[in-house]
């Protein structure tokens, strides 16, 4: 059992509530270095294509939750002090279990293994009226506002993606690239034509918004440094933020990296839009908005988030996996995935021109 290192068992299509017995057996064996009994653990869902879990497990102590980190224990080792920080300056997120040695996590299998408390009741905000997106999105303000200062401890990878706007963008910009070689490569594909006729748009797009970056106060908000800003959750949304006892609590922060706030606002929003298929004003203010209540924007941020929100960032996300298997990818089921987004993107620039135009936040705190 020493010798066993944990490894990503499956694929993401996978079933998600198994796990090899060996790390079933490991969880069993990490459990014993806390001061709790256990009565049951139940394997809430699991990631086969990373190798990490999570077990809700039936105590003397009440319910709590036992996971083991798919990062390397560097990586893990980041998120765990965030989260103790994030508790300690009173966010709401789980608070972290310590062993019976007093430390916050058990390294076993090549991870690092936490145990935090069980949060109940969590309901999802709700996702079909204004006012949801809203608490979520001041729950998310809470989280920005809470995590600034915060210092990793020592050996611990330093996850930042702080600096890495610009090379994101040229990312895009050379990836769009590609799919326009590609969708030549493989004309006869039935969605070629279509990727053909939207690659020069979405791709001027991207090169204008680099101009817009580079021209920004972009970096002069990064050169304040990494703790003045704190960290954003990049997996943010309606899952890894659910109401509970006293607002939104939020979980699941694994991926946190020093980053500007507004990347998870961002990518909250335009996520929004996307599956609203349209960029409704009035839902990108009134998010915006609550936001701002919990953690204010200043103007030369919302500038970066406003040319930040510009970027095809909907288009990229959905065909960026062409360049893996393109013969698979550029099917009717794409073709139809593209006409919904050209619908959307004729929404989104009035949208943001009437955003871009109308700085009247006032903060509130």
């Amino acid at each position: 059992m020493t010798d066993y290192l944990i490894q990503p068992w499956g694929t993401v299509e996978e079933d998600l509530a198994t796990v090899p017995p060996e790390i079933e057996d490991m969880a069993k064996q990490v459990a014993t270095h806390y001061e709790m009994e256990v009565t049951g653990m139940t394997l809430i869902t699991s990631k086969p294509d990373k190798g990490g879990a999570i077990w809700r497990i039936e105590t003397d102590k009440g319910p709590r939750s036992l996971k083991v980190l798919h990062r390397s224990p560097q990586r893990s080792l980041f998120s765990i002090g965030a989260q103790e920080y994030l508790v300690g300056q009173g966010a709401r997120v789980p608070k972290l279990i310590q062993t019976k040695e007093g430390q916050n996590y058990v390294e076993r299998g090549g991870k690092l293994w936490i145990v935090t408390e069980w949060i109940e009741p969590l309901t999802q905000a709700s996702k079909i009226d204004l006012e949801g997106a809203k608490v979520l999105c001041y729950g998310l303000g809470e989280f920005h506002r809470h995590s600034r200062g915060y210092v990793p401890p020592k050996g611990a990878q330093r996850a930042t993606r702080l600096y890495r706007y610009p090379k994101l963008y040229q990312k895009i910009i050379t990836k769009i690239g590609w799919f326009r070689v590609l969708a030549t490569t493989y004309s006869d594909m039935s969605a070629s034509k279509h990727i053909l006729s939207m690659v020069d748009v979405y791709e001027q797009q991207a090169r204008e918004a680099f101009e817009k970056l580079n021209r920004s106060p972009y970096a002069d908000l990064v050169a304040r440094g990494e703790e003045y800003w704190g960290i954003a959750h990049q997996d943010y949304g309606w899952s890894n933020g659910q109401q509970g006892p006293g607002g939104i609590w939020i979980i699941d922060l694994d991926g946190v990296a020093y980053d500007l706030p507004i990347r998870d606002l961002r990518k909250l929003i335009t996520s929004t839009m996307d599956d609203m298929g349209n960029w409704d004003v009035t839902w990108m203010r009134g998010m915006i908005e609550a936001y701002h209540e919990a953690n204010p924007i200043e103007p030369e941020l919302y500038q970066v988030l406003i040319i930040d929100m510009s970027l095809p960032n909907e288009f990229y996300k959905h065909v960026k996996e062409m360049v893996y298997s393109p013969t698979t990818f550029l099917n009717d089921e794409l073709s139809s995935l593209l006409q919904r987004l050209e619908a959307s993107d004729a929404t989104k620039w009035p949208a943001l021109q009437e955003l871009s135009n109308n700085w009247t936040f006032t903060s509130s705190l």
